[in-house]
């Protein structure tokens, strides 16, 4: 079978589909049925042929390249995402819910609305829900994401003067742990070592093999 990377999300993680017959190339724009629904995205990674008993799951099908029409309808959507965005801090703030939206990402086909958002605790949403539903007229999701996925969603500039590794590179968050800095004798000041979501810098863990297998070495 022939895989293909796609990236739904900017910034987002790199998912695999079956490409079937189809030629695509770096850049192009397909539509998915992905687990979350009818989507648009972007191809990272060029079809690879792969033996198929070689993965233990299944992969869903590219349905089809995105017409002008497919990206007509995703500006749109910006939109409206905007909009809903809006809506949904002004009634957090109305409800006082202890949760702090992040993004709001409508599926192409229009047919679900997904909130993402942090929270220190469980949080009871259902008011707002049903509030939301009645607003858009359509499915609403409520997905609660970690302070690294809002990082990696938000963007933003690291310490280091460049952009933050999660928003260009990283596509998933490996442990990081307090050891990895000890290792590189690194200043434990958590204000040094910390990126912007508050957690140990994911850089920590790019150089510390290196260093345990020099110090295996030296005297």
């Amino acid at each position: 079978m022939r895989l293909v990377g796609i990236e739904l999300e900017k910034n987002g993680r790199v998912h695999y589909f079956q490409a079937g017959d189809l030629e695509l190339k770096k850049g192009d724009l397909v539509v998915v049925d992905a687990e979350k629904g009818i989507s648009l995205g972007m191809v990272v990674t060029p079809p690879k042929e792969e033996k198929v008993g070689l993965f233990k799951r299944s992969f869903r099908e590219v349905s089809r390249k995105a017409t002008p029409q497919d990206v007509k309808e995703r500006e749109q959507l910006r939109k409206k995402e905007k909009e809903a965005l809006q809506h949904c801090l002004r009634l957090i703030g109305e409800l006082n819910l202890p949760m702090k939206l992040v993004d709001v990402e409508y599926l192409l086909d229009g047919s679900k609305v997904i909130f993402y958002f942090t929270a220190g605790q469980r949080v009871d949403f259902r008011q707002l829900v049903r509030r939301i539903a009645a607003q858009l007229k359509t499915r609403i999701e409520m997905r609660q994401i970690g302070v690294r996925d809002e990082a990696k969603m938000v963007g933003g500039v690291g310490f280091c003067g460049r952009e933050l590794c999660c928003t260009t590179f990283l596509q998933d968050f490996e442990l990081v742990s307090i050891k990895m800095a000890k290792e590189q004798h690194l200043p434990l000041n958590p204000t040094k070592i910390s990126g912007l979501c508050g957690r140990l810098m994911c850089c920590l863990a790019f150089e510390v093999a290196a260093y345990q297998e020099l110090k295996k070495n030296l005297p």
